[in-house]
């Protein structure tokens, strides 16, 4: 279920006819909403990102809670596709912390559970690792039921990066990753993102470490979205085809959903939050599309309603 390397722009292919005339530009293409209650009545399911979507990290967002149980009492069926690079049932564990009530999930997918199965299934080749979490044990606690090693650098022929510790930036891990590279390392990298936002902001994420790995010459092997195994894997649960992606990525969620076939919401009012703040939303859109190259959204909102 991995993946050797990040969608470009060009090859991310929309669910609809790119010559149909309502998808000529932003102002069209995207449609800004106040509430999912306007378009629930359209789809099948709704799949959320978690981080940006249902909550900070620490807490749910105001909001959140209340439509993934008025969604749920309708009988939509809900799932999460997230880019932990934790297992699924530590992220069940985590989201009911927040107070949401699991049982209006049908799924919850995550790039670490992704990479985990790949391990068990035997697709994995490497079997010492050398660990970046972002906690001391998150590494040994995702790698309970499977036959590899947590190893110190020197005695490792591969490595998993599923966290980063906080503060880390752009210059952390520098001389590991020179090494890692001269050693020819296979680097696994179970959360693609390259930012996430905190209650106190955004902080760097693993995508970013391992992106300037790859930019340096190293492999480096994605979990998650926007790749399609993740996806795909979601749709085989939900046994859906109308489906809508709820994210805030445009580089993840987004383009990954569009890829996939389905429609996608993209939530202002988290990873993006500060570029949005008191701007035009239809001008500032458009220039985030055209910068980070990526396709529209089929729907925008400011935050959960």
């Amino acid at each position: 279920m991995g993946n050797h390397g990040v969608h470009p722009a060009s090859s991310v292919k929309r669910g609809r006819n790119p010559s149909d005339p309502v998808k000529r530009n932003i102002h069209q293409m995207t449609r800004f909403i106040k509430s999912l209650t306007e378009i629930a009545l359209d789809y099948d399911a709704l799949v959320f990102d978690q981080w940006g979507v249902l909550h900070n990290g620490t807490l749910a967002y105001e909001g959140a809670i209340e439509i993934v149980e008025r969604l749920s009492a309708r009988s939509k069926r809900l799932a999460v596709l997230s880019n932990s690079g934790k297992r699924s049932a530590q992220n069940i564990d985590r989201i009911s912390a927040m107070g949401f009530r699991t049982d209006c999930f049908e799924s919850v997918m995550t790039s670490g559970e992704a990479l985990w199965q790949d391990c068990k299934k035997g697709e994995i080749a490497h079997r010492n690792f050398y660990p970046i979490e972002r906690s001391n044990g998150d590494a040994a606690r995702w790698a309970e039921g499977l036959d590899i090693a947590l190893v110190d650098f020197d005695r490792s022929d591969a490595i998993l990066l599923m966290g980063l510790p906080d503060g880390t930036d752009k210059n952390s891990f520098k001389t590991l990753l020179e090494k890692a590279h001269h050693r020819g390392l296979t680097l696994y990298c179970s959360n693609p993102d390259l930012a996430s936002p905190r209650a106190d902001g955004l902080v760097m994420s693993p995508g970013a470490l391992a992106q300037k790995y790859k930019d340096q010459g190293g492999r480096v092997i994605f979990y998650g979205k926007p790749y399609p195994a993740v996806f795909d894997a979601t749709k085989s649960i939900l046994g859906k085809t109308r489906i809508l992606m709820v994210g805030d990525s445009l580089e993840h969620d987004i383009a990954g959903a569009q890829s996939a076939g389905w429609d996608s919401l993209l939530v202002l009012g988290g990873l993006l939050a500060d570029r949005f703040a008191g701007k035009d939303l239809t001008r500032t859109l458009a220039a985030l599309i055209k910068e980070k190259g990526c396709p529209p959204p089929d729907f925008a909102m400011l935050h959960l309603s």
